[in-house]
């Protein structure tokens, strides 16, 4: 069953979303009837803005109601989610964010540490305006997923990521969907591409080729790569675990500022996304991730045979598009070394700009050209 938090009421955001895009063409009359073609492409803006809106897909905060999409949003939107469901799927009660119309084609949009579902608040709507059914769920230990029993082990293996994922598209009856991701979440969307190719009809993955195991974390690396994953060795220590606890959104500003560099977030921007880090589950899930990784925390025994199967390297044979910022500070391989995982119609693309490691937000209409064009390659 689906529970579905309105964040504003229904009705006064119609009546309010009505009005100011009426309001809107109003004013575009007025100053552009000496411009025939400009009025027109602004009508038409205004209408399709009051229309995506009054769908209850988000809601503006204030300042200029139409977003803007620019290859890089250097001071994020001042949009958010305002419709937040509820389903329960497997192990989880997992929140989500939903666009588009219910019986378009698939699209789930996964998030990555430490960031959360407004990676994707830009992304969304362009998608949906173009007939998607946009999908963008909290993953396990974020905003308003709940695991639905306290006896439930706090893993964050990556295969028990990637099943959370395919739970929630039988709960939702979704048969297949184009899967997109960054961080944590391309991880996620390679191992539904590779286990259950059937479930994803195309992919666009964010640094590519993400998926691991633990005999590869074992294997030292020069020291310079090692450098970037410091905070995994701080996490593996009870002093890290206590520390990302105390000070979880000064940690996540830090890593946003090291992993995309050049991107001009502002405080709102930010306090979006760390309003899911209070998430009860966050510190367990986050920590034994990074400890697994490194073999120092065990996964479930009932994950086993998919970690052997991940273990060997599985290619992807469905339709993916890659895609890298050109100034991506998290750790990352060039597109050289994986790309033979990919055995399917394949293009690898770096984005310029300034494009840091949260590339969907940094460049929202790149992203989501990127999904179109691989949807493009699955027909």
């Amino acid at each position: 069953m689906v529970q579905v938090w309105n964040l504003s009421d229904a009705g006064n955001s119609f009546t309010r979303i009505f009005k100011n895009g009426m309001k809107q063409l109003n004013i575009n009359m007025a100053t552009m009837k000496h411009n025939r073609r400009h009025f027109i492409s602004n009508a038409v803006s205004a209408i399709a803005a009051a229309e995506i809106a009054a769908m209850g897909f988000i809601n503006a905060e204030g300042g200029n109601k139409n977003t803007r999409y620019e290859n890089q949003m250097k001071q994020g939107s001042n949009n958010t989610f305002d419709i937040i469901k509820q389903v329960d799927a497997g192990d989880l009660n997992v929140g989500y964010a939903e666009a588009g119309p219910p019986n378009g084609p698939g699209v789930i949009l996964l998030h990555g540490w430490p960031y959360d579902i407004n990676s994707f608040i830009d992304v969304a709507p362009l998608l949906a305006s173009r007939g998607y059914r946009v999908i963008i769920p909290y993953l396990r230990g974020y905003g308003t997923t709940r695991f639905l029993s306290n006896e439930t082990i706090r893993n964050g293996q990556q295969s028990v990521v990637a099943v959370d994922i395919i739970n929630l598209m039988d709960a939702l009856k979704i048969k297949n969907a184009i899967i997109a991701g960054f961080d944590w979440g391309a991880r996620t969307a390679n191992i539904i591409a590779a286990l259950w190719p059937e479930r994803c009809k195309a992919l666009v993955s964010v640094s590519g080729y993400l998926i691991g195991n633990q005999e590869a974390g074992k294997i030292p690396l020069p020291p310079g790569a090692e450098l970037q994953w410091w905070y995994q060795y701080y996490f593996a220590t009870e002093r890290g675990r206590a520390g990302y606890e105390k000070y979880r959104v000064d940690f996540a500003k830090l890593i946003w500022k090291l992993a995309s560099p050049k991107w001009n977030f502002d405080e709102n921007t930010f306090n979006r996304s760390a309003a899911a880090f209070d998430n009860p589950d966050h510190v367990d899930i986050v920590i034994h991730n990074y400890r697994w990784r490194l073999g120092l925390a065990k996964g479930e025994l009932k994950y086993d045979d998919l970690e052997k199967q991940l273990a060997l390297g599985p290619v992807i044979s469905v339709p993916t598009i890659t895609l890298e910022g050109d100034a991506n500070g998290a750790p990352h391989l060039d597109s050289s070394a994986y790309a033979k995982k990919f055995t399917g119609k394949y293009l690898h693309r770096i984005i310029n700009g300034g494009v840091g490691h949260n590339l969907p937000q940094e460049a929202p209409r790149d992203f989501a050209d990127a999904i179109i064009e691989a949807d493009g390659y699955s027909k």
